[in-house]
């Protein structure tokens, strides 16, 4: 192995792990928000990782990121065979086919590549997981990773981030999963909801049974400080190499995350003349670091910091909507925080990319600069893109979770607790 590509593969596989502690942070935030006695939070956490390593190597990992078959449309299932070539070292061994010198040139081998991207997809379920809370039988969850693993995320990743996926050779950019993870996560737990619902509303409710905020601030804390910290991993790690864009990518990331904090906490003190709490301040760190996943690799930090600002009302609005529904339960914030801000960040990057910036992500050389930046007719014509493959992702994510939960739910007489105790997600 040169230097070169030992650096990176060295830098990648830190990165991975970082991101691997996301999925596990995630319990700990529900944990946090909605009391102790979430205790099962842990254990689908786990759950979810588990699942997610053996699925994604036995087949996944190929559906998203082998060679493509069906004109882009998904990776080849058998490219290697399974389990990542099985017993022969050749194919375990080598680089992985989309990170060699014809391609990104990182270097990265198959076990670097897989760790990394397996990390993704765990957390994006995690995040689905959140509106489970004590409704959802855990045998259920449990099935559900079974089609969301092998097909629900690997489309999207493998239409985005698979540079031969047919929205890819559009010229479609996520820089690390605004839309793939944070947006996709909140069509799929909108499924799961729109489910819930369903068979609340045949026992005769009208509302959906809303869940109290217990704060923990020591459990809320951790969780906190270890997603900011996996953010470290989660993008500047999606450079997939160690170069000069990577100290950026880190600026970039922690200003929005501080600026959104700091704009939340304003926001909400406007509004209420009263201190937030550390709820407020928690939610306004997620929201920045969702907002600036999808472009945090093709802006400056000055930009990052203008993002950052404008993630604390667009939150508040988002929460003081969903609050208002009364047919599901979104205590942790899926839907105003990774749904919306996923959304928003991904469209925000027709207006705030850097051609200068982007190139050393990765990033394709047909991806113009913003509107802020003199894009032109190029800028909005890449909007046009990124908001075509939204509703492609969004649509499709959210019929395929809602199929899957359909039939789990045939299978099992439904998916939700008759009468919800602390022993259930």
């Amino acid at each position: 192995m040169d230097p070169i590509s030992l650096v990176n593969n060295l830098w990648v596989l830190i990165a991975a792990l970082l991101v691997f502690t996301m999925t596990i942070a995630v319990g700990f935030l529900e944990v946090g928000e909605l009391g102790e006695g979430l205790w099962s939070s842990l254990l689908k956490t786990m759950i979810i990782t588990s699942s997610g390593l053996f699925f994604m190597a036995l087949v996944g990992f190929n559906t998203a990121f082998a060679p493509t078959v069906l004109h882009g449309f998904i990776g080849n299932p058998t490219y290697n065979g399974l389990f990542l070539g099985g017993l022969d070292p050749s194919t375990s061994l080598g680089v992985w086919w989309s990170q060699n010198p014809a391609h990104a040139n990182t270097g990265l081998y198959v076990g670097t590549y897989f760790l990394f991207e397996v990390a993704f997809a765990t957390v994006t379920l995690a995040l689905v997981g959140v509106v489970m809370l004590r409704k959802v039988k855990l045998m259920a969850f449990a099935l559900f990773t079974i089609p969301y693993f092998v097909l629900i995320w690997n489309l999207p990743a493998a239409w985005i981030w698979n540079p031969q996926g047919w929205l890819a050779s559009m010229g479609m950019v996520d820089f690390a999963g605004g839309l793939v993870v944070h947006a996709a996560a909140g069509a799929a737990g909108l499924a799961f909801l729109v489910q819930i619902w369903r068979e609340e509303r045949a026992r005769g409710l009208k509302e959906s049974p809303q869940a109290q905020t217990k704060i923990v601030p020591t459990w809320l804390t951790l969780a906190a400080l270890l997603l900011w910290v996996g953010w470290f991993g989660f993008n500047p790690g999606s450079v997939l190499q160690l170069n000069a864009e990577v100290p950026v990518v880190v600026m970039t990331t922690f200003l929005a995350a501080a600026t959104a904090m700091l704009s939340t906490l304003g926001c909400q003190f406007l509004l209420t003349r009263t201190d937030t709490g550390p709820l407020w301040a928690v939610n306004g760190i997620l929201m920045g670091l969702i907002v600036i996943t999808p472009l945090a690799g093709f802006v400056s930090p000055a930009s990052a910091v203008v993002l950052g600002l404008m993630c604390g009302p667009l939150f508040i609005a988002g929460e003081r909507y969903v609050a208002k529904l009364q047919w599901c339960t979104d205590p942790v914030g899926l839907l105003p925080g990774h749904l919306l801000g996923g959304l928003f960040g991904v469209g925000m990057i027709a207006f705030f990319t850097q051609t200068q910036f982007a190139t050393l992500s990765g990033a394709p050389s047909s991806l113009p600069n913003g509107l802020l930046y003199g894009g032109g007719m190029p800028a909005i014509h890449q909007l046009g893109i990124e908001l075509f493959g939204i509703v492609a992702v969004m649509a499709t994510v959210f019929a395929l979770s809602f199929l899957s939960v359909w039939v789990i739910s045939k299978g099992m007489r439904g998916i939700t607790q008759v009468e919800p105790d602390r022993a259930s997600t």
